[in-house]
């Protein structure tokens, strides 16, 4: 169970934190933020078309070898993890992740809202989580397998 990467966007789309938790090969800054708008855009068009009355767009995309989720804040942040397809906890991690987002980002005087996330604290706070998470789903999945 691997959290890959974690990305924080923007209402408007634009790409504010991206970071890598995984050995996996780096994208360059200009295809991270392609990925970035190209999620958002695909996703703000599939909450138009959903028929529901909960119109966040995509919250889940699964691929052979990883699943993207998101989570978007009522402000229109969103928050997304590219992780294992075994990893779970992925919704929870998202909500504490906005948490963090709230507690270190937002509440720091020296951040100008939609500009690049740079606070140590939340990347430490942030590495933390992300670390707890992939004990907790490893202890998860051993407690199934015992009952």
């Amino acid at each position: 169970m691997v959290v890959f990467t974690v990305m924080v966007m923007n209402k408007a789309g634009s790409l504010l934190f991206v970071q890598d938790y995984a050995d996996i090969p780096k994208l360059p800054a200009n295809e991270r933020i392609m990925l970035a708008s190209t999620f958002h855009g695909l996703s703000a068009i599939a909450g138009q078309l959903s028929p529901g009355s909960d119109n966040s767009g995509i919250q889940l995309l699964e691929s052979d070898t990883f699943k993207f989720q998101s989570f978007m804040s009522l402000t229109g942040m969103n928050f997304l993890v590219m992780a294992s397809l075994d990893q779970t906890g992925v919704e929870q991690l998202l909500r504490k992740l906005y948490t963090l987002y709230a507690d270190y980002v937002l509440k720091n005087p020296f951040y100008s809202l939609d500009m690049p996330i740079r606070c140590a604290r939340f990347d430490k706070k942030l590495a933390d989580l992300v670390k707890v998470s992939e004990t907790s789903a490893v202890w998860r999945q051993v407690e199934s397998r015992d009952e």
